[in-house]
C-alpha cells in the first residue's frame, strides 16, 4: 500500500482522536443500547468485548482503513508462508508451524518446517511417554516425580504461567520453574525436591545464557553431591541446539531436544521449550493446548478483519496509545490460575513492540508498544485500581473472566465475577459530584463534610477496558488465548511498522554485565564513574560480612 495511503488512514485517525469527547464511553452506550452487540465478536471459545472503549462506529471503520492500509494482512500471509518477516534477523517467524496439524505443508526457505516440527513432537511424545511409564527412571531405580525447567525469559515465562494455570494434583509430575540468577531463588525450590526423584530440564538454545547455566551448574552440583556424579546424566535433559556444549554438560544426545531459529523465544512455549509441560500435565494435555492455539491461528488466517479478534485488539491498542496517549495498559485475570498470565504478556509484548525505530531503521513516528502490567483480580481491587480509577492518567484494562470454575465452590465464583463485571463498569461510569453529594446526605452528612470530601470521591468514569469471557479454563481454550495476544502483537507490528520479532535492547545490559562481573571479582577497572563507586562500596560490604 503506498506510503501516502497509510499516512491519510493516521491523520484521520489522529482527526477522530482531537475531537471533543473523544474518550467519553458513557455517550455511545447512552445513544445505542445495543453497542455490546454491535462491538463483541467471537472466535472458538472465546468472546471479546470491545463494547466499554471510546471507539465508535466512525472510529472503528477508520481503524480498519489504517489496518488495511498499512498490510496488516499481508503481513499476517507473509507470517504464515515462512517469509523472513524478521527483516533485522532475516528470519522468518514460525510458531504458528508449531502447532500445525500434520500434513500442512510449511516452508521456509529450503527447509520443510513441517516436517522439522512433527520430528521433534515424535521425540518428545516418546520421552514423556518413557517418563511416565517408567521405561525412564532416576538413578536409584525411582520413578520421577518432578520436572525442574532451568531458563530465563521465553524459555521460562510461558511454560511457567501454563504450568500455573493447567496442573491439578492428578498430573503426572510436579512442574518447577527456576529462572532468576539469584540463589535465593535456587534454595526455595531446592527446598521442595528430591534429587532421586528429579528431572532436570536446561533451556536455553546456545547454551550459554548467562541466568541458566548459572542456575544449571547449582542444579548439577545437588545432583552430582546427592546422587555421585555417574549418575548426574540420568537426571538431565536439555533443550539446545549446541549439541557440543550439552555433551560436555553431561546430556546424552539423545536427550537434547533442539528448535529452529525460526521460534523466537518468546513464542516458543509450543516447541521443545515445552516439554516440561508435556511431562507435567500429560502429553494429550500438552497436544491440547497446541490444537487450542491453532484454532485461534485458523482465526486469524481468515477471519475477515472487522471480525479478527486479534486484529480488532492491536486496533484498540493503536486507539488507546496513539490517539487518546495512554502509555500503560493493565491485565486482570480474573482467575488465580492466571496469575503468572501478565507475566507472560509483559515479556510478549514489550519485548516485541518496544521498539522506537521503525522495521526500515527510520524513527518511529509515533508512539507504540505500551506498558503492561497485572495482577489477578480481586488482588488488584486492592492495590493499582485506586490509580486506574482516579489517577490522571487512563490505564486501559483488559479484563479476563472464566465463567466455570474447576471448583465446587459456586459462591466464591459468583463473587469473583461480580467483582470483575463490576470494576469494569465503574471505570466507565464513574461517579459525578453531584451524585457524591447526593449520597453524602442520603447517609445524613452535614454539608461542611460533604464540601470537604466530596471532590475524593468523585470517579470521572469513561476509563476504557475490554473483557474477555472464556468458557473454562483448560489446555484447549488457554492455547487459543495466549495465540489471540501472539497475533495482537504480530498486528501491532504491521501498524506501527515496527519488527516485532527481533529483541536488541536486551543484548546491552548482558554485555556490560560481563565487565562488571569481573569488576565486582575485583580483576577489572572501574567499567565507568557512575558504576565503579557503587562497585567499591558493595565489595567493602562483602569484606565487612
Amino acid at each position: 500500500m503506498p506510503s501516502r495511503d497509510i499516512d491519510a488512514a493516521w491523520a484521520a485517525l489522529e482527526a477522530l482522536g482531537r475531537r471533543p469527547g473523544a474518550t467519553a464511553i458513557r455517550p455511545l452506550f447512552a445513544a445505542d443500547p445495543g453497542r455490546f452487540a454491535r462491538f463483541s465478536r467471537r472466535a472458538g471459545d472465546i468472546l471479546l468485548d470491545l463494547s466499554k472503549t471510546a471507539i465508535s462506529n466512525e472510529a472503528l471503520a477508520a481503524l480498519l482503513v489504517l489496518a488495511r492500509a498499512a498490510g496488516v494482512e499481508g503481513f499476517r500471509d507473509a507470517m504464515a508462508r515462512g517469509e523472513a518477516v524478521n527483516a533485522t534477523e532475516r528470519r522468518a517467524a514460525l510458531h504458528m508451524a508449531l502447532r500445525a496439524p500434520a500434513g500442512v505443508a510449511v516452508r521456509t526457505g529450503e527447509e520443510d518446517a513441517a516436517a522439522a516440527v512433527q520430528g521433534s513432537l515424535a521425540t518428545m511424545r516418546s520421552f514423556v511417554g518413557q517418563v511416565h511409564d517408567g521405561t525412564l527412571r532416576g538413578a536409584t531405580g525411582e520413578r520421577f516425580t518432578d520436572v525442574l525447567n532451568i531458563g530465563i525469559g521465553g524459555s521460562d515465562l510461558g511454560p511457567a504461567m501454563a504450568a500455573r494455570a493447567l496442573w491439578t494434583p492428578a498430573a503426572p509430575l510436579r512442574p518447577h520453574y527456576l529462572a532468576n540468577v539469584d540463589a535465593h531463588a535456587w534454595e526455595e525450590v531446592r527446598a521442595r525436591l528430591d534429587p532421586a526423584r528429579t528431572l532436570v530440564l536446561v533451556a536455553s538454545k546456545t547454551f550459554t545464557t548467562q541466568e541458566t547455566m548459572a542456575n544449571a551448574g547449582l542444579a548439577r552440583a545437588w545432583l552430582a553431591d546427592s546422587l555421585g556424579e555417574g549418575s548426574v546424566g540420568g537426571h538431565l535433559a536439555a533443550l539446545s541446539t549446541n549439541l557440543r556444549a550439552t555433551a560436555a554438560f553431561g546430556i546424552a544426545p539423545e536427550r537434547v531436544f533442539g528448535f529452529r531459529d525460526w521460534v523466537g523465544g518468546r513464542f516458543s512455549m509450543w516447541s521443545a521449550i515445552g516439554l516440561s509441560l508435556a511431562l507435567a500435565l500429560g502429553w494429550d494435555a500438552f497436544a491440547r493446548l497446541l490444537a487450542g492455539a491453532r484454532t485461534m491461528d485458523e482465526h486469524f488466517l481468515a477471519a475477515p478483519l472487522e471480525d479478527n479478534l486479534p486484529v480488532l485488539l492491536a486496533l484498540t491498542e493503536v486507539w488507546h496509545v496513539d490517539m487518546l496517549g495512554c502509555p500503560a495498559r493493565a491485565v486482570l485475570p480474573y482467575d488465580e490460575r492466571l496469575a503468572r498470565f501478565p507475566a507472560h504478556l509483559q515479556q510478549l509484548e514489550m519485548e516485541s513492540l518496544g521498539k522506537r525505530v521503525t522495521a526500515a531503521g527510520l524513527p518511529a513516528p509515533r508512539a507504540t508498544g505500551p506498558v503492561v502490567f497485572g495482577e489477578p483480580g480481586t488482588n488488584a481491587q486492592h492495590s493499582f485500581m485506586q490509580l486506574i480509577h482516579q489517577g490522571t492518567t487512563p490505564v486501559p484494562v483488559d479484563f479476563i473472566l472464566v465463567a466455570n470454575p474447576d471448583h465446587a465452590h459456586a459462591d466464591s465464583h459468583r463473587k469473583l465475577l461480580a467483582n470483575g463485571l463490576a470494576q469494569a463498569e465503574a471505570l466507565m461510569l464513574g461517579k459525578d459530584e453531584d451524585a457524591v453529594r447526593a449520597e453524602m446526605r442520603a447517609a445524613g452528612a452535614g454539608e461542611a463534610e460533604i464540601a470537604r470530601l466530596a471532590p475524593h470521591r468523585v470517579f470521572p468514569g469513561d476509563r476504557p477496558s475490554t473483557t474477555l469471557l472464556l468458557p473454562r479454563l483448560d489446555a484447549f481454550t488457554l492455547g487459543q488465548l495466549v495465540a489471540l495476544y501472539e497475533h495482537k502483537v504480530a498486528s501491532l507490528g504491521a501498524l506501527w511498522g515496527i519488527n516485532p520479532f527481533d529483541q536488541w535492547g536486551v543484548e546491552l545490559g548482558k554485555t556490560i554485565a560481563t565487565r562488571t562481573e569481573a569488576l565486582l571479582r575485583g580483576e577489572a577497572a572501574a567499567v565507568s564513574a557512575a558504576t565503579g563507586p557503587l562497585a567499591a562500596e558493595i565489595l567493602r560490604l562483602q569484606r565487612a560480612g
